[in-house]
């Protein structure tokens, strides 16, 4: 369950890690806010940086408690796969936006 997921995740997230989580209850944002709210990790000397994606019961809500920002997708459910996918795309979305690219058009 919830828990036992809870307990897994926690053993994984590097010491000093920024911690976002992917919830449906969490804030809706642009890219180019996600790529700023990373900027702002990065200059604060972060050096992880965990992004939790919880199971089919969601993620435990004293794991969730402990995040450092909770995102989300809107309140539609995605499948796991593709929410790794979705929030690759991100992660490179914001790399892009950071460094000047064209890649994203607002």
């Amino acid at each position: 369950g919830m828990l036992n997921e809870a307990i897994l995740l926690q053993r994984v997230i590097p010491k000093g890690a920024k911690v976002i989580i992917l919830d449906e209850r969490g804030d809706v944002i642009s890219s180019p806010n996600f790529a700023t709210k990373i900027s702002s990790y990065a200059n604060n000397s972060t050096s992880d940086l965990a992004i939790l994606v919880g199971g089919a019961d969601g993620i435990d809500p004293k794991l969730r408690e402990q995040a450092d920002y909770k995102i989300s997708f809107g309140k539609m459910v995605w499948p796991h796969a593709l929410v790794r996918v979705m929030i690759s795309e991100q992660l490179y979305r914001a790399a892009s936006i950071l460094a000047g690219s064209p890649y994203h058009r607002s």
